[in-house]
């Protein structure tokens, strides 16, 4: 167990430390300045450009890379709705698994462009190989969208007076060339030396030790499972997703996956501060959002490790933690960190069922995708930030009586009703679908496993899961129906533009305004005192949210067990 630990403490160190200077290769992407893939990466992105027809050095104004942003996303959804419904009679089929039914078809397109990858299917058993590479594509892109928007923000926040914040489709072409696809190919490598496989032969027949036959799926899984993790995406390419042998054979390939959800969502703060200059402040975000991690994955790891109280009121050997769910190659306290870098990053890959863990473990699992900005997705984390600090900044404006600034912009009415729309979106999506399914049982709680509080938690972790573009779930229950298809999508969608909408709008508006020089009366956003204020008001707001919801499901589940 000790080595556990410590395999969890050097992977989390690790991260950080690789962040700062990978954080600094970022902002030189999207500074425009010279890297040292530039000679790798220069000939490809002009291809790219040329292809699309773009002119990468036509600037934009926000509410054009939105637009762009918006339209190349309804794209990709109209073909993946026709290629995974017609994979049946497509190419690349050696397992003859059968085309998606419409919702299916619906759910899973939208859950992948939206950066989610929800799975309401069994990976090896509902894709072709062609269906598994265009997820695989949408995994790129997702990801892309996302660090696109956030390079849109930088942009407005680093110029003091500006309508033009660069091209939208240059920062995305060099967030999946410069960025995604680099560190994705280094991990899957990992993979394939570990015994991944990377193929395009159908399933193998192999004889077990008992004499059985038996018939394993593979396919070209090391490069899904690369940027699945790198791009904080986290759909498996097999149904059991990272707790599966092939997702992830070893100990190494577990901290390689770990490392790679991590790396992205961190470094991408320290790239805020080179990009804008304030160092200061990217400090400062950087540690409300490990505080918050630290909270939530520390009981964690605790609760796994000691296992479940009713096991050894019976008498039976509880060394090993709550195993139940769990890999023994894997481990209590790796799979209990991991359920909260998973949910925390809202990658939603697992390497554990979160259906099995501890009550109070699922209900931090819960918190971290209520919270939904402690690191986040790539690119839209620091997005979602952005939203507390408005919301800090104006409060504290209001608590020492000055007009709120930030950045050496002021921040007036248009801004704090789209930043209090954003921030109340989130809580509104998820109670209000999981007041729906249960106030319908028919729909929505028909397909539990679980009745009782645990049950609750089933649904409540569906819609969590759905609004925080995170994708994992408690899989006691039953979601391919046409209720769960359909509720959750529309709740993707919702969840997935309007976040990235209400930052690079404030952004823009803010970027529009006169640039006020900071005085001895300038409200300081780099300290700690204001961090501590930052971190309060995201406190209020999760608890006043979704105190309630918790109390009726995974709090409720933990006092049945004394």
């Amino acid at each position: 167990m000790n080595t556990e630990i410590l395999g969890i403490i050097i992977m989390f160190v690790l991260s950080v430390v690789l962040a700062i200077p990978f954080g600094k290769y970022i902002a030189k992407v999207y500074g425009g300045k010279k890297t040292f893939l530039d000679p790798i990466f220069n000939p490809i992105d002009r291809l790219l450009y040329k292809l699309g027809g773009v002119n990468p050095l036509t600037e934009m104004t926000w509410k054009q890379h939105l637009v762009a942003l918006l339209a190349i996303n309804f794209v990709w959804f109209l073909l993946g709705m026709l290629i995974l419904m017609t994979q049946g009679i497509l190419p690349l089929n050696p397992d003859n698994n059968p085309s998606m039914s419409p919702e299916l078809a619906f759910n899973t397109t939208i859950s992948f462009v939206v950066n989610c990858n929800l799975q309401h299917y069994s990976g090896e058993t509902g894709l072709s190989y062609l269906g598994q590479i265009w997820l695989m594509f949408l995994q790129f892109v997702s990801a892309g969208t996302g660090m696109a928007a956030a390079a849109v923000v930088f942009r407005a926040f680093r110029d003091k007076s500006t309508t033009q914040l660069g091209n939208f489709y240059e920062y995305f072409i060099k967030s999946c060339t410069r960025i995604l696809l680099p560190v994705s190919f280094i991990i899957a490598i990992i993979l394939v030396f570990e015994g991944t496989p990377m193929t395009f032969e159908g399933k193998d027949s192999i004889s077990t030790l008992q004499g059985n036959t038996v018939e394993v799926s593979r396919g070209p899984a090391a490069a899904f499972i690369a940027i699945k993790h790198v791009g904080t995406n986290g759909g498996g390419f097999f149904g059991a997703n990272s707790a599966h042998p092939f997702e992830n054979p070893s100990y190494l390939t577990n901290m390689a996956e770990m490392l790679a959800q991590f790396i992205i969502p961190i470094a991408m703060i320290f790239a805020f501060g080179y990009f804008t200059g304030r160092r200061r402040l990217a400090r400062m975000i950087l540690g409300v959002m490990t505080v918050g991690f630290l909270l939530l994955v520390i009981p964690n790891v605790v609760m796994e490790i000691n296992g479940n109280p009713a096991i050894s009121a019976m008498g039976i050997d509880n060394s090993l933690g709550a195993m139940e769910g769990k890999e023994t190659r894997i481990g209590a306290a790796a799979s209990g960190f991991w359920s909260i870098v998973s949910t925390v990053i809202s990658t939603g890959s697992v390497n554990a069922m979160h259906d099995s863990t501890m009550p109070l473990s699922g209900m931090n699992q819960l918190l971290a995708m209520m919270v939904n900005c402690f690191y986040g997705g790539v690119g839209v984390g620091i997005l979602n930030f952005l939203i507390f600090i408005i919301l800090a900044v104006f409060i504290s404006g209001l608590m020492v009586g000055r007009t709120p600034e930030f950045l050496g912009k002021k921040i007036e009415a248009r801004e704090m009703k789209i930043a209090m729309i954003i921030a109340l979106i989130h809580p509104f999506l998820i109670l209000a679908g999981t007041a729906l399914a249960t106030a319908f049982p028919d729909q929505g709680a028909s397909t539990l496993n679980n009745p009782g509080f645990h049950g609750f938690s089933e649904i409540l972790y569906e819609y969590t899961s759905s609004s925080a573009n995170n994708g994992s779930g408690f899989e006691g229950l039953g979601d391919n129906t046409l209720w769960w298809n359909i509720s959750t999508g529309i709740v993707l969608i919702l969840s997935r533009f309007l976040p990235i909408i209400g930052p690079v709008a404030i952004a823009g508006l803010l970027a529009e305004k006169k640039f006020i020089p900071e005085g001895d009366g300038t409200l300081r956003t780099d300290t700690a005192t204001f961090g501590t204020m930052v971190f309060a008001v995201i406190l209020i707001i999760a608890l006043l949210s979704f105190l309630p919801a918790l109390a009726l499901g995974p709090v409720a589940e933990y006092f049945i067990l004394y």
